[in-house]
């Protein structure tokens, strides 16, 4: 696990060069531009002063009163405070943007309009404008002034449906993957566009909608309906018909096996000790098996009970069988596969010390990305953004200060 100081200084990411203005908060904009700024985009985020981004006060645990979710979706970024919902502070924002390639923004549609910072009047400041916009339903369509938050698009786009136990009300995820997901679409809708500035000098609106985003993770659902008039419903651990595939039982916890496969069933039943079980008609092939999936998950969990989940992992491996424990944070922190990846990174906090969190994914070989530092105190990058580069001066700045306009 490196700790993020200890990676080399001159490294730049294949976003240098590119400027972003978040104007978003929460979840779903921010993490696009924790994204581009993981892989070196200069993401400049605007907060409203003396509150600040809510991100800075979420999360179910806190370290010394603090956030330990906010380190990580704003790290990397620069943080100014601006009055958003001022005239003069929505100037301020014409001068930030009249310069950057990329502006992120997560209101509800239809506030950046009434604040006079529409894409058609942003486009007359700066034609090479991307402007990403995040919402629940998208900037068009009757529902789109809608507040949506991810748990509404999650049950709009299918999501909420399928997880959990038919005879139970649908679960969610443990983790906000409408946010997030919604986020990544996004940050690949601003690569998109900026790959087509490249040819064509102009910018354009990347309008990434949650329930939509969710909606593209949905695999064949909508044409299993269409074509053969079946809803897909909640089906707990397992996927009908596929099998086996499920969490079995061991002396000591618990371990996940997929060997739905023809060849991999063979070497199941090679490490289980019944390698004639892969020859029975009932186990044969793929469809019978998933005829046979409660009788087969049974069998497999007699079989398994009876190890401990180390002892199941050695067999399996060996007998080249996919496998897994069902990790949690310690497991992954102890992992050596993740060690060997540096897929963990510590990063310097100015009061919790150190930080530890995902690095960047995915891995590029000549132009990685890094974690530089963590997210910021509110207003941390003022003086740089506003003096340095924007040119004020220290009265005007102070006197913006004063009536709560930065």
């Amino acid at each position: 696990m490196k700790l993020a100081a200890e990676i080399d200084a001159g490294e730049k990411g294949p976003l240098s060069g590119i400027r972003v203005l978040e104007l978003g908060q929460l979840i779903a904009g921010p993490f696009c531009g924790q994204l581009l700024a993981d892989f070196g985009a200069e993401v400049v985020k605007v907060e409203p002063p003396v509150t600040g981004d809510p991100m800075r006060n979420w999360g179910q645990v806190k370290s010394d009163g603090m956030s330990l979710w906010w380190p990580i979706i704003s790290r990397n970024k620069k943080c100014i405070t601006l009055n958003m919902r001022t005239e003069e502070g929505r100037e301020i924002a014409k001068e930030l943007i009249s310069s950057c390639d990329i502006l992120i923004e997560n209101f509800r549609p239809g506030t950046m309009e009434k604040w006079g910072l529409s894409y058609e009047i942003l486009n007359e400041i700066n034609p090479r404008l991307i402007m990403v916009r995040v919402s629940g339903y998208g900037q068009t369509g009757p529902y789109a002034k809608r507040p949506g938050y991810a748990s509404i698009g999650e049950a709009m786009g299918g999501l909420r449906h399928v997880i959990g136990y038919p005879d139970r009300e649908p679960c969610r995820a443990g983790i906000s993957i409408g946010d997030t997901v919604t986020g990544m679409f996004a940050a690949i809708g601003a690569l998109l566009a900026l790959h087509s500035r490249d040819k064509t000098g102009h910018g354009q609106v990347v309008d990434a909608a949650i329930y939509e985003s969710v909606f593209a993770l949905m695999e064949s659902t909508l044409s299993e309906f269409v074509s053969a008039g079946y809803v897909r419903g909640r089906t707990g651990s397992i996927l009908p018909k596929i099998a086996p595939t499920n969490v079995y039982p061991a002396r000591d916890g618990s371990i996940l096996i997929a060997a739905n496969q023809d060849s991999i069933f063979k070497r199941l039943a090679h490490a289980m000790g019944m390698a004639s079980m892969a020859d029975d008609i009932r186990y044969a092939t793929h469809v019978a098996r998933g005829e046979q999936q409660a009788e087969l998950d049974a069998l497999i969990a007699n079989w398994s009970k009876d190890f401990t989940v180390e002892e199941l992992e050695a067999l399996l491996n060996e007998c080249d069988v996919p496998n897994g424990r069902i990790f949690t944070a310690p497991d992954i922190l102890e992992d050596i596969q993740y060690k060997a990846r540096e897929a963990i990174v510590r990063v310097a906090h100015p009061i919790l010390g150190e930080v530890t969190m995902q690095n960047t994914f995915p891995k590029l070989s000549s132009t990685p990305g890094r974690v530089n530092w963590c997210g910021p105190d509110l207003g941390h990058h003022n003086h740089e953004i506003y003096i340095d580069q924007l040119g004020y001066s220290l009265e005007r700045y102070s006197a913006l200060k004063t009536a709560e306009i930065v």
